[in-house]
């Protein structure tokens, strides 16, 4: 299998899960939730395709167990990396460095990983800010699509998850070119 040189980091909520049909226990804790149409397809065909992946979210570590392991996703991501235990929330500079160092990677790679995220002000100005590529999934309607300020502009949109793979293949060979 070709290992990419690419690095994929995902956010969670309205990006792998409908945020809409989560169910929490009375601590806050996320039991359950489905999937946006075509992420579980998009996860494992990322995967397939030799992407190395890692979740970058705001929540509690366990909710993200929960979510993706009741969906089968949860071995195909190398890394999770939640706001609970690096106790800083997107965008942070804290979350993507923990994403890098959790992958053995430092700044210098940050300009080979991209975000995928829904947030405008979270996950596109936090990878924005580090030097990665941004990729915003303009799924719901319940988060801004219009940047407020010049760190919220996506290097890249994408409307649905199955947009993604066919964007990070040829993101990952200009990337090759350009070594």
């Amino acid at each position: 299998m070709t290992t990419r040189r690419l690095i994929v980091l995902l956010d969670c909520g309205d990006t792998v899960i409908d945020e809409s049909t989560q169910v929490f226990d009375p601590s806050g804790i996320v039991l359950a939730g489905e999937l946006l149409p075509g992420a579980g397809r998009m996860v494992q065909d990322l995967v397939a395709a030799g992407f190395r992946i890692t979740l970058v979210a705001d929540g509690r570590y366990v909710s993200f167990e929960n979510l993706l392991g009741q969906h089968g996703l949860l071995d195909c991501f190398e890394t999770l990396i939640c706001s609970e235990a690096v106790r800083h929330e997107k965008p942070s500079v804290r979350m993507f460095k923990a994403a890098l160092g959790s992958l053995d990677l430092d700044a210098a790679d940050a300009s080979r990983c991209v975000m995928v995220g829904n947030n405008l002000s979270r996950d596109v100005a936090g990878a924005n800010r580090m030097g990665m590529t941004s990729i915003h999934l303009a799924w719901t309607p319940r988060y801004p699509r219009e940047p407020a300020v010049p760190d919220e502009v996506a290097d890249h949109t994408i409307a649905t998850p199955s947009e993604l793979l066919d964007l990070l293949l040829r993101l990952d060979e200009e990337l090759g070119s350009d070594h």
